[in-house]
């Protein structure tokens, strides 16, 4: 496991994203970081694209309600 420095600010918002998501902080920022790459990395695909297919390797199958078709708040 490596130490990355990360400014004050992105830290805050690290840890208020890790609270609302129940995640520790390094949980989130790997997260953050996973996700970041699979964008990156996928272009075309939108980010609940990329969670559906996550998921879906993951052996936890389809959602009940496809998530392009869920409102956000």
């Amino acid at each position: 496991m490596g130490i990355v420095n990360i400014d004050d600010e992105l830290h805050d918002q690290l840890r208020k994203a890790s609270t609302v998501s129940c995640r520790s902080i390094n949980a989130q920022a790997a997260f953050w970081i996973r996700m970041g790459l699979l964008c990156e990395l996928n272009p075309t695909m939108s980010f609940n694209e990329i969670v559906a297919r996550e998921m879906k390797a993951a052996g936890l199958g389809e959602p009940a309600v496809p998530l392009d078709q869920v409102e956000s708040a």
